[in-house]
């Protein structure tokens, strides 16, 4: 009885091989993914971002309210010895006992000062440093943050150790990582799976009290000309 054609002669049978390819192979243009790293963050993280001292803000509202102050304290004293007021206070009580509510410089001033006063109360009740990531202590007297950019650069450099890796940018948030890589060779899929695993690991030795998310997407390089 012969053997079946796709069979060696030594009767030993040749087992199925399974090839990865993406669409068209090498061809793939990009590969992404975004997943939560599973950590677990040691006792006494501190969660809260860190707030700022707002201190050039203060600076200027106290000194521009100081100013505005001692002018108008100033002027009441003169009008109270039996001087003139100051110019700019008759214009402007002119101007608002004459100008009606729906003028154009009423409405702007008053937007003005609207969106001031906006401001400064955001300033007074967010906490700023957006650029910062609280890390864990291990201690629940002391606190540490780690910059953002310091943070990029450390897992830029981890991605760019991934074999096949070309390129790399990092963009690090409190809540989210965003790597865009450009590979040269080997599968894309391939070298997403090898830079989630290597990504993963950084973020765990930052030692961030909050893991943040992680979204990689791996493309080819742009064709020149």
């Amino acid at each position: 009885m012969s053997e079946p054609d796709d069979e060696p002669a030594d009767g030993t049978r040749r087992l199925p091989t399974l090839e990865k390819q993406g669409p068209g192979g090498l061809d793939q243009s990009a590969s992404a993914a975004a997943y939560t790293p599973v950590l677990t963050p040691p006792e006494g993280g501190e969660h809260r971002r860190r707030w700022s001292a707002r201190r050039l803000p203060a600076v200027l509202v106290g000194l521009l309210g100081l100013g505005a102050a001692g002018l108008l304290l100033y002027d009441v004293a003169a009008v109270r010895a039996d001087r003139p007021a100051m110019r700019w206070r008759r214009v402007l009580g002119e101007q608002l006992a004459e100008r009606p509510l729906d003028d154009v410089w009423v409405l702007a001033g008053a937007g003005v000062a609207a969106l001031l006063g906006l401001w400064l109360l955001v300033l007074a009740l967010t906490p700023g440093h957006r650029s910062t990531l609280a890390m864990n202590s291990g201690h629940e007297d002391v606190r540490a943050w780690l910059d953002a950019e310091a943070a990029a650069l450390v897992l830029r450099d981890r991605a760019m150790e991934v074999p096949g890796v070309r390129s790399v940018r990092v963009r690090v948030r409190r809540a989210k990582v965003d790597v865009r890589a450009v590979a040269h060779f080997r599968e894309l899929d391939d070298v997403r799976a090898d830079l989630d695993t290597a990504l993963g690991d950084g973020i765990a030795a930052l030692g961030l009290s909050r893991a943040p998310s992680l979204k990689v997407r791996v493309e080819r390089p742009g064709k020149r000309g």
